[in-house]
């Protein structure tokens, strides 16, 4: 063999090399982690890839919106969204997945079919996102989380409060006067705030309404761009944001009397900038889609199934019925099936 050869080959394996190592630490990515899940919510354990925008279906399966028992659904659902991380050292979990195509998304589905399914319970729906100051409340999350800081402002007079996070925290290399230190902190405050209101409200646990939170953290990405992935700051606040969700996730979880889920997606960053219109929740529904461009089919409603099936079943009913009293029509005898004729005969034979 020619030493040309020879070298085609090694081009060849090289190549080969290099797409079998790019698939492997492919799966290292992007992930969702379920942190805490009750014993009838099963999550089987694999590498089997999630995409980004299946997301809100997975939360509202879980919840047993889609499928699943209706008296037995878990009291609450929690999502962690972390940017500017691909993986997070969790140690302690139930399942964990690979996230392909990280788009944008939201939760709003899923709080329209809790709004519109327990209305009369008022059930909690929280969505929070600190470093874009958005907040979203509904039911009884606005009396339960009116104390919880909002603005950034706030959240930094909350760290020189009592019952900071700053006392308890090992800093390590972050600091106390840098802007993306302080912004990362706030969101740890944010979380350690969520649980002590919680804990002052254990009411909330003992309804029948499922009670849904959304959470999104940036604090990571804003380190990650200030000081480098291979900076101290950002691998201590890492360290320290996998230690609060390990312990938030767990105080949750215990709170909802062990029937609550905790999921947890890190994501380095989305493949698209996240644009979110504000809208309320009670607004009516379109009927018609004209804003599609692209002849789009329209969301799926949670309802579609219910309706589907009585509107099958009544049909078919009626169907039969139609079919048994033509029948019946078809082979009636006048003379003895109808009263009318019955009386006419007699009539006569009495004249």
């Amino acid at each position: 063999m020619s030493l040309t050869s020879w070298r085609r080959m090694e081009a060849v394996f090289s190549a080969v090399f290099s797409l079998c190592l790019l698939v492997t630490t492919g799966v290292h990515g992007d992930s969702l982690t379920v942190l805490q899940s009750p014993e009838f919510v099963s999550f089987q354990k694999g590498d089997w890839p999630v995409s980004g925008e299946k997301i809100p279906d997975l939360v509202a399966l879980t919840m047993g919106f889609s499928a699943g028992p209706l008296f037995q659904r878990p009291r609450a659902n929690v999502l962690v969204v972390v940017r500017g991380v691909d993986s997070l050292a969790l140690p302690q979990s139930v399942a964990s997945y690979p996230l392909e195509n990280p788009v944008p998304f939201n939760l709003d589905s899923v709080a329209e079919t809790v709004h519109s399914l327990f209305a009369e319970d008022t059930p909690v729906v929280l969505q929070l996102a600190p470093s874009e100051e958005r907040l979203y409340m509904l039911g009884k999350a606005n009396a339960v989380f009116e104390d919880l800081p909002v603005t950034l402002q706030q959240i930094r007079a909350r760290l020189s409060q009592d019952g900071s996070v700053l006392a308890s925290l090992p800093l390590n290399s972050l600091s106390r006067n840098a802007e993306a230190d302080l912004l990362f902190l706030s969101e740890v405050q944010v979380l350690h705030d969520i649980t002590a209101l919680l804990q002052r409200h254990r009411h909330l646990a003992k309804d029948h309404s499922p009670d849904l939170y959304s959470l999104e953290l940036s604090g990571l990405e804003e380190l990650s761009r200030l000081y480098g992935q291979d900076s101290p700051q950002y691998r201590d606040a890492t360290a320290i944001l996998a230690s609060v969700l390990q312990k938030f996730g767990e105080d949750v979880y215990g709170l909802y009397g062990n029937s609550a889920v905790v999921e947890v997606v890190t994501v380095k960053t989305f493949e698209a900038p996240l644009t979110r219109k504000s809208r309320s929740i009670l607004e009516s529904k379109q009927i018609s889609n004209p804003g599609s461009p692209y002849n789009l089919a329209y969301k799926y409603n949670f309802h579609y199934a219910v309706v589907f099936n009585i509107v099958l079943w009544l049909m078919i009913a009626l169907a039969l019925a139609v079919i048994v009293v033509g029948y019946n029509l078809w082979n009636m005898d006048p003379g003895y099936d109808s009263i009318i004729y019955r009386m006419t005969n007699q009539k006569i034979r009495m004249d």
